[in-house]
């Protein structure tokens, strides 16, 4: 088990060179490159001097490097917050010696009652798979722990993540494969992330305490700095004001829809019906996806660990189980 599970993720401060590409698409297509651009888009909120924008693709896109070594980490974060949305990423994570790293794009509310939606990677030894790592907080509550592996060396090129998060599910998907779904049971007494707003987050740092087979291993320093790619954002979500909260409910009219790929201009519209995603689910195909993650390269899950979980197991277990 590549975590100590239930322990809640720290910040802290490394620093690992991320690359971003920032590009914003709406749900008819992508703009051109030019337009909205990262310092635009995001805050860094840590490692400010190990952030670099630069144009790698020739392409006219931004990209952002991230680095870690022994000074400091570092990460950014949406300027909007949103209350429901589909969130994309490509990533290329770090290669050769990566123990202890952990590579980041997540999304989360503030607070100890915090809300959260985590896609994290762990970094292992040359020649032993990353270990992509699932979570969903509630309410400040986690504990929903799914741990894959890849079915691709993740370090060799880049690789999509999404994020698809409305009113009935979160879905997570790998290159537009769907392995992880996580449904609102809120009718049944189950938390789920409904009324905080949260913002887009992305970092690399050190994780050795708890990240490559429980913290037995550590980072090798002498392996630094070690890089970690991300490009082409996308997104369409409902943003909804700073001051409000989550307030005013998903996509009604105290917020915006937005369609974008970083590089154009954002798209603001009434956020009424919200986008395609707002009642997207898994469907046969996506149903069929997941099994197939989980048969073939899921290596932990929550909802099977009796030792966590001896008075029986959670209450959304049990009613996936029955749907």
């Amino acid at each position: 088990m590549a975590r100590a599970l239930g322990q809640q993720r720290g910040r802290p401060a490394l620093v690992i060179v991320v690359v971003l590409v920032v590009a914003w698409c709406c749900v008819d297509g992508c703009w051109g490159a030019r337009g909205r651009g990262f310092h635009e888009e995001f805050d860094v909120i840590w490692g400010e001097d190990h952030v670099r924008v630069t144009d790698e693709d020739g392409a006219g896109r931004q990209v952002v490097a991230l680095t870690l070594d022994q000074s400091s980490g570092s990460g950014f974060q949406s300027n909007d917050q949103f209350l429901f949305g589909e969130f994309s990423i490509e990533m290329k994570l770090v290669t050769g010696e990566s123990p202890g790293t952990v590579a980041t794009f997540y999304l989360t509310s503030e607070g100890e009652a915090h809300d959260e939606i985590d896609f994290e990677f762990l970094g292992n030894v040359s020649g032993e798979p990353y270990v992509m790592h699932t979570n969903v907080f509630a309410q400040g509550k986690g504990d929903r722990e799914q741990q894959f592996y890849l079915w691709f060396d993740p370090t060799a090129d880049f690789h999509n993540y999404t994020i698809l998060w409305n009113p009935l599910n979160i879905i997570f998907s790998v290159d537009g494969k769907p392995v992880r779904e996580f449904k609102n049971h809120e009718a049944a007494g189950v938390p789920y992330p409904s009324n905080q707003a949260m913002r887009v987050h992305a970092s690399l740092w050190n994780g050795d305490f708890w990240a490559t087979r429980g913290g037995q291993v550590k980072i090798n320093w002498t392996a630094s700095p070690f890089v970690a790619s991300y490009r082409a954002y996308t997104y369409s979500a409902c943003a909804v004001p700073a001051a409000g909260g989550g307030g005013g409910g998903p996509c009604s009219s105290s917020g915006r829809q937005v369609n974008s790929t970083a590089a154009g201009a954002a798209m603001p519209s009434t956020c009424d019906s919200g986008g395609a995603w707002m009642g997207k689910q898994l469907g046969t195909d996506g149903e069929r996806d997941v099994a197939w993650a989980r048969a073939n390269y899921m290596i932990y899950d929550y909802c099977g660990d009796q030792w966590r979980f001896p008075q029986g197991r959670p209450a959304e277990c049990i009613l996936d189980q029955r749907t």
